[in-house]
Formats: structure tokens, C-alpha cells, sequence
């Protein structure tokens, strides 16, 4: 099941222009603020001894916040390539 989805993400990728890759690109890092977002509310509810909601989530936090701050990072780059050059 999991080769099926590869390939048809894939496919679907492939078949998306060029110009929409970057708002595919900023849609996703939507997601993700969304993850960090839960992540926060997993470790605000969590009890001060659950040490491993509190370190599972303090890992997400991290790590989507890498991925966030990353993909913006690509995609101002991509956004830079359509703007003309200075003469």
C-alpha cells in the first residue's frame, strides 16, 4: 500500500506546472504550523510528570518549527528565480 502511495505521489507531482509549486509549497508549511500548534496543546494539557508527552512534544515543536522556518526558506528562494534581474 505504501509503494502505491509513492507512486502515485509521484504521479501527481509530476504532473503539477511549475508555477503552482510554490504555493504548494507555502500550503504546506500551513500544515505544519497547524502540527506545531498540537503539539504546544499536547504539552500545555500534559501532567508535569508525564516526562514523554513532554519531551515528544517539545521534539515536534522543534522539528516543525525547523520545517516551517525551512520551507519558507525554499520558497522565498523560489520566488526570487521568477523576479527579473537588476541590470
Amino acid at each position: 500500500m505504501v509503494i502505491l502511495m509513492i507512486f502515485l505521489g509521484i504521479e501527481v507531482i509530476g504532473r503539477v506546472p511549475s508555477v503552482l509549486h510554490t504555493p504548494l509549497m507555502s500550503g504546506a508549511n500551513a500544515i505544519h504550523g497547524v502540527v506545531i500548534i498540537g503539539a504546544l496543546i499536547v504539552m500545555g494539557e500534559a501532567a508535569t510528570d508525564n516526562y514523554v508527552a513532554l519531551i515528544l512534544g517539545f521534539i515536534a515543536v522543534v522539528l516543525g518549527t525547523l520545517n516551517v522556518v525551512g520551507g519558507f526558506v525554499v520558497t522565498d528562494r523560489m520566488l526570487e528565480m521568477f523576479k527579473k534581474k537588476k541590470a
